[in-house]
């Protein structure tokens, strides 16, 4: 193993977040924007240079969101934003939508209406700004949240259908909010006698002396495109920066040597390093063994941390990675633990203000939440749905399930019919892990006000996770209070102790560290022991890739059976699990698509719509000369060859009459196809009677599905051939 370099050169893998010493003001991060917006918009009437550089500008705005500098997202792709791609129109489109992004991001608190976008791009770009402006819409990138601005917006009375909404966590309450600003009936039924879920913020303490304290999720994770720093931008809340004064004391109160602690993590880093590239060798083998197994592994062929204090340094780092995906390393996949690396959000790490209530309650107003109604069970099929709650019936047109992974994986809800095999194998491959807080209000700010986090090292490995680290809420919670975080093994065996012996144990480390320097420690004026593993509602904390599992299962687990039931919450993004923004994330999501198949079955209901420009007979027959999934009569086109379940196609149904050479057509989902793909020579009678789809002549499908046909025909121009999934 190298040593750590001379130049100071930090590691690149840190879990111990490094930010600077000062409040948070989210408008810093506006700078960029109110320079480029905060004259004259009148993009018209501008110079060449000026245009050329607002385009840059709006494109590194649009790049601090997500979207890629100059290319498409794959959602893009298959909505069919454009018609050709990869020429001009893909470019002025970008142009367009990058302009549109940055204008609302330049003031989130009002809703950005498709006329003002008009005053300031050419009408040439008509067609793009509408795509474009849909397309942001639907999909939650502008006009979200929770600005009371919003509310001339939103429709009164809901004419696209019914939804029920289970849960109002993030993800329910983001997808509840989206929905009804789409048109929708929407009625959520929480479980709960409060709204947040898991993110949970406790008030301790009485008149005198009190705190705002997070028992569930805490810290935002990462400004950078981050939904929750919106939120808390429309409704004025102040964020406080985790600075990086994070100092770990040992056992006896003294403060951990800065060039062994510097040491260690390097050698921890390296380690992970090395666990990577010991993946790749073994290919697909490495999904089979524990991230726990293959790091003690390499500790001891390298050398790392053999001396008892550079253990015990090294335990607080595994314990530290162990709260950051709530599972024990002996769980954790090797091949996949960190498949979401990639997506992480970029920017600091930050404490809400007044605690993350603020943002639930916010999400909350004004939705038809009812409590208590723990659903017993979920009905679903072509005519709709039905869920019971006790001895209530509940009934809609469709339902978002967003209860927590712990919660599916112990059956509580019972599906009728079942899930899917395919969905209830990666419910049971994925880890649901656990974390648990001891929450302690002081009457005073014994440990000093420069500190955000410190940590305490543990003299046995065995005890690693218990107490490791300390988060220090006082600069935003209203009084002196800690967190004392537990993890790993410990958070288990911290279920079944008396929460009297949890408060000695806290107590003893924190007088070990302060009583040395002359610091009493005082009694807490009140405690609170967080249970999150016996929770009946939630059986956990959050996600993780466990052994045999990997980031494909979230997938599985987001996608939606029948059009009718579908998923949200932290456990389906593969992108940002065990995070609130994921959750939150995922709620948009679910939305968009539950508007999208609303459509589709609008569409078969109400009067044909004008049919598409270009979109006519030769476009069809073009498009089946080349199916995705050909099964005898039956073949199936879609915008997209990534295998999502949840994509909507176009399926074709050819009767050999030698008199009369019939095609009919129906519109579908990859799911389906691949069921009527896999069935042998009932594939009519389920296409009809289990599905319940319903099939029409050409003239009908090119009226009703218009849009579909077009975006499959453009997103076909932009993607090689792959095979056709061919069966009899």
């Amino acid at each position: 193993m190298e040593n750590p370099s001379s130049d100071g050169t930090a590691p690149r893998r840190t879990l111990r977040r490094k930010a600077s010493r000062k409040n948070y003001d989210e408008n810093a991060m506006d700078e960029l924007i109110e320079e480029h917006l905060g004259g004259s918009l009148k993009k018209k009437f501008r110079t060449k240079q000026q245009l050329e550089k607002e385009t840059e500008t709006e494109a590194l705005i649009a790049l601090s969101v997500g979207f890629p500098i100059d290319e498409l997202l794959e959602e893009e792709i298959q909505a069919g934003v454009v018609r050709e791609l990869g020429g001009k129109e893909q470019n002025d489109y970008i142009v367009v939508r990058n302009h549109i992004v940055a204008r609302w991001r330049s003031n989130v608190r009002l809703w950005l209406l498709k006329d003002q976008i008009r005053e300031t791009v050419s009408s040439d770009c008509e067609h793009l700004i509408s795509a474009a402006y849909d397309f942001l819409s639907v999909n939650g990138y502008i006009n979200f949240g929770v600005s009371p601005l919003f509310a001339p917006y939103i429709p009164e009375d809901g004419t696209e259908g019914s939804i029920i909404v289970v849960g109002a966590g993030l993800a329910g309450l983001a997808a509840a909010r989206q929905l009804v600003s789409f048109g929708f009936k929407v009625l959520v039924l929480e479980a709960r006698s409060r709204p947040g879920g898991r993110v949970y913020t406790h008030k301790m303490g009485g008149k005198d002396r009190f705190a705002a304290v997070e028992l569930g999720g805490s810290v935002i994770t990462g400004l950078h495109a981050n939904p929750l720093g919106v939120l808390a931008r429309q409704l004025s809340i102040p964020l406080h920066k985790v600075r990086d004064n994070c100092p770990l004391y040992n056992t006896d109160g003294g403060v951990v040597d800065k060039v062994a602690d510097s040491n260690v993590e390097f050698g921890f880093n390296k380690l992970l390093d090395k666990v990577t590239e010991v993946r790749e060798m073994m290919d697909g083998a490495a999904s089979k063994i524990s991230l726990g197994e293959v790091l003690e592994t390499l500790r001891v062929l390298y050398g790392v941390a053999k001396a008892p204090e550079e253990r015990k340094l090294f335990d607080w780092h595994l314990a530290n990675l162990e709260y950051a995906n709530a599972g024990c390393l002996s769980n954790l996949s090797a091949a996949y633990w960190d498949q979401d690396d990639p997506y992480e959000m970029g920017g600091d790490h930050c404490f809400l203000a007044g605690g993350n209530w603020r943002l639930i309650n916010a999400l909350a107003e004004g939705l038809p939440i009812l409590y208590g109604k723990k659903v017993d069970s979920i009905k679903y099929g072509d005519g709709g749905v039905e869920v019971v709650s006790g001895g209530q019936i509940f009934q809609a047109d469709m339902i978002l399930c967003t209860v927590p992974l712990g919660v599916l994986k112990k059956r509580c809800i019972r599906f009728e019919p079942e899930l899917p095999r395919r969905k209830q194998a990666a419910i049971e491959r994925l880890g649901f892990g656990l974390l648990n807080k001891v929450a302690m209000l002081f009457p005073s700010v014994f440990w000093g006000d420069d500190l955000d986090t410190f940590g305490c090292l543990s003299d046995s490995s065995i005890d690693r996770g218990e107490f490791f680290l300390f988060y220090a809420y006082h600069t935003v919670s209203g009084g002196p209070a800690l967190v004392a975080l537990v993890a790993g093994e410990a958070a288990q065996r911290f279920e079944c102790t008396e929460p009297s012996a949890l408060l000695h144990r806290v107590l003893k480390k924190l007088k070990g560290i302060y009583g040395p320097k002359g610091v009493v420690v005082p009694d807490p004026i009140q405690t609170i022991c967080t249970r999150w593993g016996s929770d009946p509602l939630s059986y956990g904390s959050y996600s993780h890739v466990r052994v045999g599992s990997s980031g494909l299962d979230y997938d599985i687990l987001g996608e939606s059976v029948s059009n009718r039931l579908f998923f949200a919450g932290e456990a389906t993004t593969r992108q940002h699990p065990a995070t609130m923004h994921g959750a939150y994330l995922s709620g948009l999501r679910e939305a968009a698509r539950i508007l999208q198949v609303a459509n589709v079955f609008n569409s078969n209901t109400k009067k044909p719509v004008q049919r598409y420009s270009g979109v006519n007979m030769d476009v069809l027959e073009d498009l089946f000369k080349r199916p995705d999934i050909a099964a005898g009569k039956l073949s199936f086109v879609f915008n997209s060859v990534t295998e999502d379940l949840k994509l909507i196609g176009l399926g074709r149904v050819c009767f050999d009459d030698p008199a009369n050479h019939l095609q009919l057509y129906t519109i579908v989902s990859w799911e389906q196809a691949q069921k009527l793909q896999e069935l042998g020579e009932s594939k009519m009678e389920y296409l009809i009677n289990g599905l319940g789809l319903k099939l029409m002549g050409a003239n009908s499908v090119l009226d009703v599905g218009g849009s579909l046909i077009s975006s499959i025909a453009n997103a076909r121009k932009g993607r090689s051939r792959t095979r056709v999934v061919t069966k009899q």
